[in-house]
């Protein structure tokens, strides 16, 4: 922490020297009565302490103030402190020191007596003793004289007077003789200063010089050994974590992007065709292991597979609106989710719904969405639920992000080091921002985006010429629950133009019809608020 100091403090003081007596001191002017005036008496302890007594005249009924900084700049990133002690002033006004200045009140003519530790600091092979023997006040003063006494001659003697900053000499300088110093500055300004450096041998007393690393947000946010190694253990956190993510990702990007051809889904039985998905995946399962949430459209598009499995029967009504009325109850060929989603829309003892009546209805779509995400994670497309780890990630984010800010102040205040804080502060923001990316598929769940796609590919391929006719009817409604999922309805419509279909009736034109149903029935789930809704901005 401290390196070089002698060398810093050297420069920093930038006095010029003044070795040739100026004027004398008995012949120094007298103060003009009315004015302020100050007398410094310094004696240089033996143990290197510097007592001051300071005679200052105040006119009657004035009071003046001072204020002495203890903390001075000299070097990049240093400091040099003072530190003084046993104040007392005789006469009326009060003298009081903390760690950062020196502040005296007088009032009338008053003798302040006070100890300066830390005045003495090595300057290559000699000593060097520094005071700022007048400076802070808020009035003009009108002389200031100085003295000075240590256990051996002095060598030398600078001083600086007037603008804190400035290299002006003072009026006068000299060493009384080779058996102390004896200076003086004629008329210093409000707020100006006098300071005096005085060279010694070295040996006459021990140096008590405090030189540290300068306080305040600059140095508490320095780079430092420490800061640095947690910086760089950050940054191969985030590496390692990009690693990871590129390589998980990546797999599922290269899944989705490869130039997969349409999956075997048409099932040929001599002449006749029969739709299967590829895996026995179902439509609202799809839709959660393309984007990792339950999605309106998934249970949408469940409601559709189940009328087209005979479970449920839809109906257009006068009025556009629609019936959903239960043809076959629920039974173990069903997945969890999807007697979820018959539960939902059809409470036991109810076979029938409209969908109006469905919009004035508080439905209760959360266990759907749980059962939806624990379906996916039983068939080991997940190792976890993706909406737990993205919460549990996101929390662990947030924590960590308070924690480091906690910790960026506390060691900005104490010990320093606040970057490494800042540090984890980053770490935690990131990873709370990263939520999003953390549920990973697992590689059985990326396979079967590979297989999600070569379902899209059929269904953006496939026409009408691919099914015999008597088919059509049931490949054209199996296929339409994964084209709702997949965002290929209106394709999909326009290449099966299906009139009569048996699971959906009272419609004159289906492809007017069938898309009004679905953004009614979406709507309607939509206001359950436990599910995303793709038709408005992701939360």
């Amino acid at each position: 922490m401290l390196k070089n100091w002698g060398a810093a403090i050297s420069v920093a003081v930038a006095l010029t020297s003044v070795t040739s007596p100026g004027t004398a001191a008995g012949a120094l002017a007298q103060p003009l009565p009315g004015t302020v005036s100050t007398e410094v008496r310094m004696k240089l302890e033996r143990d290197a302490r510097l007592s001051v007594t300071e005679t200052v005249q105040v006119p009657e009924g004035k009071t003046v103030r001072r204020t002495v900084p203890l903390r001075l700049a000299v070097g990049n990133d240093l400091e040099r402190q003072y530190e003084v002690t046993d104040a007392k002033v005789e006469g009326k006004g009060s003298a009081s020191a903390s760690d950062d200045s020196f502040t005296v009140t007088l009032e009338g003519n008053s003798t302040l007596t006070y100890t300066v530790v830390g005045a003495v600091a090595p300057v290559g092979d000699a000593l060097e003793v520094r005071w700022q023997v007048a400076g802070g006040w808020d009035a003009e003063l009108d002389k200031v004289a100085v003295s000075f006494s240590a256990p051996d001659s002095p060598t030398s003697v600078n001083c600086l007077a007037g603008p804190v900053g400035s290299s002006q000499p003072c009026t006068s300088a000299d060493l009384a003789d080779g058996k102390g110093v004896r200076a003086q500055e004629i008329k210093l300004g409000a707020g100006e200063r006098v300071d005096v450096a005085i060279g010694l041998s070295a040996g006459v007393v021990p140096p008590n010089a405090v030189v540290v690393e300068q306080s305040g947000l600059a140095a508490a946010f320095a780079l430092t050994l420490v800061s640095g190694a947690a910086l760089g253990g950050l940054l191969l956190l985030l590496l390692g974590g990009v690693a990871l993510l590129w390589y998980l990702r990546g797999r599922d990007a290269r899944a989705l992007a490869s130039e997969v051809g349409a999956v075997s889904v048409l099932v040929r039985d001599g002449d006749r065709v029969a739709f299967a998905s590829p895996d026995g995946v179902l439509p609202g399962q799809v839709g959660t292991v393309v984007d990792e949430h339950v999605d309106v459209v998934d249970v949408t598009a469940t409601v559709i597979d189940l009328a087209v499995r005979n479970y449920l029967w839809i109906t257009e009504t006068d009025g556009h609106d629609w019936r959903i009325v239960r043809r076959n109850p629920v039974d173990a060929s069903l997945s969890g989710y999807e007697k979820a989603v018959c539960e939902a829309l059809l409470p036991q003892g109810v076979d029938a719904v409209s969908v109006s009546e469905l919009r004035g209805r508080q439905i209760d779509l959360a266990h759907v969405r749980d059962r939806l995400y624990a379906d996916v994670v039983e068939k080991r497309w997940f190792v976890r639920r993706p909406d737990a780890e993205r919460n549990l990630f996101w929390w662990v984010g947030i924590v960590v992000a308070v924690l480091g800010v906690a910790a960026t102040v506390v060691l900005a205040l104490t010990i320093g080091n606040a970057l490494f804080g800042l540090v984890v502060a980053v770490g935690g923001v990131a990873l709370a921002f990263g939520a999003r990316s953390m549920p990973a598929r697992t590689k059985r769940g990326s396979e079967l985006l590979e297989h999600v796609r070569g379902l899209r590919g059929y269904l953006a391929g496939v026409t009408r010429d691919d099914v015999p006719e008597a088919d059509r009817e049931l490949v054209f409604s199996r296929s339409l629950p994964y084209a709702v999922v997949l965002g290929e309805t209106e394709r999909w419509l326009s290449t099966f133009s299906q009139q009569d279909l048996y699971w959906y009736g009272g419609a004159s034109d289906f492809r007017r019809s069938f898309p009004a149903f679905l953004g009614a029935l979406d709507g309607v789930l939509a206001q359950a608020g436990h599910l995303r809704s793709l038709r408005t901005p992701n939360p």
